[in-house]
Parts: structure tokens; sequence; C-alpha cells
């Protein structure tokens, strides 16, 4: 009698295994953006991602667990991202931080924008998250903007500053601005524009972190440029 084959799952059974964790996390950033942490139950989470709670389980031991999940997939790749701009870029410093902006916009379209709030709004009841994210995004985040500011500095491209505060000042906006898109602007006549927002962001970090002789060039030519409109408008 011939020796019976091992069986073995059809191919496209094993690729709907491998992505399935994908695709609970991202009903998971779907729920949470829309209920907020707390009140997001795993039953909601298994239904839209068209799973079992059961079969949620054998990925994410806990809620707490899969949210660490979905930042790791959500967010944390930007910052790699934006780490291997800054390590391996070679153009200017202020290319970079342009660079930085830009990935900040690309979360600003997604669900994803919402985790600063979600996590802002549970870090009393729900302290573990809020180390979690701290270090593991906030922390991550600042030490790459104080990296660029040191380097910029240190080529000449922007002037002497306080780099363990400025990163924070930096940042402040970007976060804000994910705050107030989930929670202020739904009742704002006027939507952010995260294009927009970066565009004036950079104009004003082009001009505070310019090296002081810069901006004393700058501050010379300004009385030029008002005359010479004084002069085309006469």
């Amino acid at each position: 009698m011939a020796a019976r084959r091992p069986q073995h799952a059809p191919a496209k059974r094993r690729r709907r295994k491998a992505a399935r964790p994908g695709e609970i996390t991202a009903a998971a950033l779907a729920c949470f953006a829309e209920r907020g942490f707390a009140a997001t139950r795993l039953d909601d989470v298994a239904r839209r991602a068209g799973v079992t709670k059961g079969t949620l389980y054998l990925y994410f031991p806990n809620k707490e667990e899969l949210f660490k999940a979905v930042v790791r997939q959500a967010i944390v790749p930007h910052l790699v991202r934006g780490e291997a701009m800054v390590e391996h870029g070679k153009g200017s410093v202020q290319a970079a931080l342009a660079g930085l902006i830009h990935q900040w916009s690309k979360v600003m379209a997604t669900s994803a924008s919402a985790i600063p709030k979600i996590v802002l709004a549970e870090a009393g009841n729900f302290p573990d998250i809020a180390r979690f994210y701290l270090q593991e995004v906030v922390h991550r985040g600042l030490r790459l903007f104080a990296r660029l500011l040191k380097s910029g500095v240190g080529r000449g491209e922007f002037r002497a500053m306080d780099i363990d505060n400025t990163p924070m000042c930096i940042v402040a906006p970007l976060i804000l601005a994910m705050v107030w898109q989930h929670s202020f602007q739904p009742y704002d006549h006027r939507p952010i524009d995260p294009a927009a927002l970066s565009r004036a962001l950079l104009q004003l970090l082009a001009h505070g972190l310019a090296p002081v002789r810069q901006q004393a060039a700058e501050s010379g030519k300004a009385p030029l440029r008002a005359a010479a409109r004084k002069r085309a408008v006469a």
C-alpha cells in the first residue's frame, strides 16, 4: 500500500493566515479611532476583522497588547523611515527636516492620526499604554529631531540652540493638530490642511533655526524689499 502524502493547506489559506494579524490590527485601529480605547470591545474588533474572538486571542492576549500592535504597525514604520532618512540622507539638514514633517502629514491622512488623542484621553486610566507610547513613539521622535538639529548646528545650517527643548517645540504643534483633527474639527468650519500646516511650520523653522548671520542678512534686505514694493506700486 502506497504511503499517504502529507496534506498541506492550500496556498490561499496559508496566505490568509499570514495576513490575519495585520487584518486584526487594521480593524482594531478603526474601532479605537471611532470609540476610544476603553469603549472598544474585543468582540467588536473580531467582528470587524471577520474572525472569531478566539482567533483574535491566538494573536493578541489582551486589548493592551492589541493596541501596542496597532501603534507598531501604524506609527512606528514612519519613525523608522524618518530615522533612515536622517541616517543615510545626503542632502541638507533642512531637507531632512522637511522630510520628517512630510512623514507626519502622511500619518495625518490616516486613521492613525487618532492615536495621540486616544493615548492622552486614556493615560490616567491605562498608564501602561501611556508609558508604552511615550517610550516607543514620543521619546523616539524627540531623539530623532534632536539628532537632526544637532547635525544642523554642527554643519552650520542651524544656529546654536537648546537641543534638549527645541524638539518639543517642533513636535508640540504636530501633536496638537492630530488631537484637533479628532476633537474640534467636526465642529470647525475650516478643516486642518496637513500640507498647508507643514509648509507654515517649515517656514517658521527655516527662519527660527537659521544661523544668526543669515537672519541679520535677511533683516537687512527687508527694508530694501519693502522699498522695492512701494516703487512698484507707485
